[in-house]
């Protein structure tokens, strides 16, 4: 009964707070109950809580003759959870109910609280670390935050951290973007040079930032951290995964940035954050005491120096990072998608080079030729688009079909050949003339002329069969095409009732055989 009576008091005093415009947060932290709670009883009225109240009743009634079973079990294992507890009443009744895994739960719970038997687990044991000798160790870890700028607008931050195992000596750099192996790079650069020195150990989490993969046991490095760690002369140690009390002081480190300098910060721009926390790091983070050691790490820092390594600058790259141009012609950049001239998307794997340039979004190729440059979107899920990136018009495609027409010694037989493709296919007319002039631009105009005689003589109205039948010929020319067992003399693409039509896949066979029955 009083289990009851503090349930409705808690119903009633959830209601209550949230006509005083409590916001569900803060009545579940006032109440110490979770929000789905609050929701759930929020979303009864006075008589469905009542029944509700009722039925959780008749469901510990349901399972009451078990009680005996479920005590006598969790006095001898304590730590037995609710599943593995549904499952032993299960095996020992065959006429045990068919309850819900979350009945059972509660009414363990209930068992637990009404006998007084607390879920003890067995805890890691701990033993007290040694301290590591002057220069020997590192540890590096990032960490994220929200913090809101002079408008109270949200603001997520990512943070580069380092510190000396030994001295506590700090560093730390922010950054607006996730960090990448490029930019954890320039971050060990900046750390080397706050320290004047390097550490002959670094110890990190397995973090994809380092790591790509994972081959039995060996742990593969990304391309660019592997190349970095080739120059320097730290050696590395990953902790396991899902092991942070590995690296205990760096994960300290990280709490106390967001604890001591992030917490209640107002964001005004990155610079003024990495300039804020070099402040921060000079007057407390390395010039108050440690509170395990009692020593000031800019104090032990002094001490430490001689026995790391030396530091000289490296020659960094800017952090341009590369993006992946999709089929589209565009690419995803900060929740946004900037457009880029047609025919920039190569194929599977085309990437650009991406530089932010005082507002301006600049778009290169991998040789370093800028493509195009937009200016940069604040908002989030625009298209930044430029009007000459759109597909051309009409008098445009004129234009370059007339363009691959002069590849051949008979211009007009091949406009006539074009102009079928593009009754043929008029929507992808543009795509299908680029195609084919990439082709002709790779084989002389013997090869050309012979692929259209072809193409006209069969109906093959197709870039991509062009292309093939082109590769054939060129293969003969060569002397290095296959001989294959001739076959009958079949039609490609034939023009067909579209509502038949069918997609399907060109063999080379097919043109290899056609051409040795013509021959």
């Amino acid at each position: 009964m009083r289990s009851y009576f503090n349930k409705l008091m808690m119903y009633h005093e959830i209601h209550k707070m949230k006509r005083d415009c409590f916001s569900n947060s803060r009545i579940s932290r006032e109440l110490v109950i979770s929000r789905h709670t609050v929701k759930r009883y929020l979303s009864m009225s006075e008589e469905e809580y009542n029944l509700f109240l009722e039925k959780q009743s008749h469901r510990k009634k349901e399972l009451q003759p078990y009680k005996d079973f479920v005590k006598s079990k969790l006095e001898v294992y304590p730590d037995t959870s609710a599943a593995q507890m549904h499952d032993w009443l299960k095996e020992h009744y065959q006429s045990f109910p068919d309850v819900s895994p979350k009945t059972v739960y509660n009414f363990v719970i209930w068992v637990r609280q009404k006998y007084g038997i607390p879920k003890i687990s067995a805890g890691r044991e701990y033993t007290i670390v040694e301290e590591t000798a002057y220069g020997k160790q590192a540890q590096v870890d990032f960490g994220e935050y929200n913090m809101r700028d002079t408008h109270g607008k949200r603001i997520k931050v990512y943070f580069f951290s380092m510190v000396l195992s030994r001295s506590r000596y700090k560093y730390v750099f922010f950054s607006q973007q996730p960090f990448t192996a490029t930019s954890a790079v320039r971050a060990h650069e900046g750390a080397f040079e706050y320290f004047h020195c390097i550490p002959s150990e670094i110890v990190y989490d397995q973090d994809k930032v380092f790591l790509s993969d994972e081959n039995k046991g060996d742990l593969l490095l990304t391309e660019k951290f592997k190349s970095y760690t080739q120059v320097r002369p730290f050696t590395l140690r990953f902790c396991r995964k899902a092991d942070p009390e590995s690296k205990g002081k760096i994960e300290n480190v990280v709490k106390y940035i967001k604890q001591n300098f992030l917490y209640n910060r107002a964001f005004l721009d990155i610079e003024t954050l990495n300039d804020e926390v070099l402040g921060w790091m000079g007057r407390t983070a390395n010039m108050m005491p440690h509170n395990r050691t009692k020593k000031v790490p800019h104090s032990e820092w002094i001490i430490e120096q001689p026995f790391l390594l030396p530091f000289a600058p490296l020659s960094i790259l800017a952090d341009h990072d590369r993006y992946t141009v999709r089929k589209d012609n565009t690419i995803s950049w900060k929740s946004n998608l900037y457009t880029l001239p047609i025919g920039s998307y190569k194929g599977q794997g085309t990437q650009v080079v991406v530089k932010d340039e005082q507002g301006y979004l600049v778009i290169e190729d991998e040789q370093g030729n800028e493509i195009c440059r937009h200016e940069i979107c604040l908002d989030k899920g625009r298209i930044v688009s430029n009007t000459d990136h759109k597909r051309e018009k009409s008098g445009s495609i004129d234009e370059l079909l007339n363009q691959v027409a002069q590849y051949f010694d008979d211009a007009q037989k091949a406009v006539d050949y074009l102009h079928n493709i593009r009754q043929d296919k008029p929507r992808y007319i543009r795509d299908q003339l680029i195609a084919i002039k990439s082709i002709l631009e790779q084989v002389n105009k013997n090869t050309a002329n012979k692929t259209l005689d072809f193409c006209c003589e069969h109906n093959v109205f197709s870039a991509s069969d062009f292309k093939s039948v082109a590769e054939k010929y060129v293969g003969d020319q060569s002397g290095k095409a296959q001989q294959e067992q001739a076959k009958e003399i079949i039609t490609i693409n034939r023009q067909q009732n579209p509502d038949i039509q069918q997609p399907a896949v060109s063999s080379i066979i097919d043109y290899e055989s056609i051409m040795k029955n013509k021959n």
